[in-house]
């Protein structure tokens, strides 16, 4: 597998304004739980939307460079035993490339 140039997060309103403000994104309750953040790879966002976001309102979707991260990042089995990416660090906002509406993203 190639690794992508681009992940994604998607994060509230209020946590990235938080994370902008900080300059870095901590991560959510379940981030911290976990010890990791929980990202996506292009072709996982509407799914994780679906499942983990339904029926939530100002959400964003962050596009993060990956060769911008400050550590490496795992891909590991998740949901349905597929792969992936989890940051294990916090996310500079400086390595977010671009922020659209969670409902650019949704089927």
């Amino acid at each position: 597998m190639t690794p992508p140039e681009d992940v994604f997060r998607i994060v509230s309103l209020p946590e990235w304004a938080e994370a902008q403000a900080e300059g870095a994104y901590h991560g959510a309750d379940h981030d911290r739980r976990d010890g990791f953040l929980h990202l996506s790879a292009r072709n996982q966002v509407a799914g994780t939307l679906e499942r983990h976001y339904a029926g939530k309102t100002g959400l964003l979707v962050l596009t993060i460079a990956v060769a911008r991260l400050p550590s490496p990042l795992r891909w590991e089995p998740s949901r349905d035993d597929k792969l992936f990416p989890h940051l294990y660090d916090s996310l500079p906002v400086a390595a977010v490339t671009a922020v659209t509406g969670a409902e650019q993203w949704q089927g």
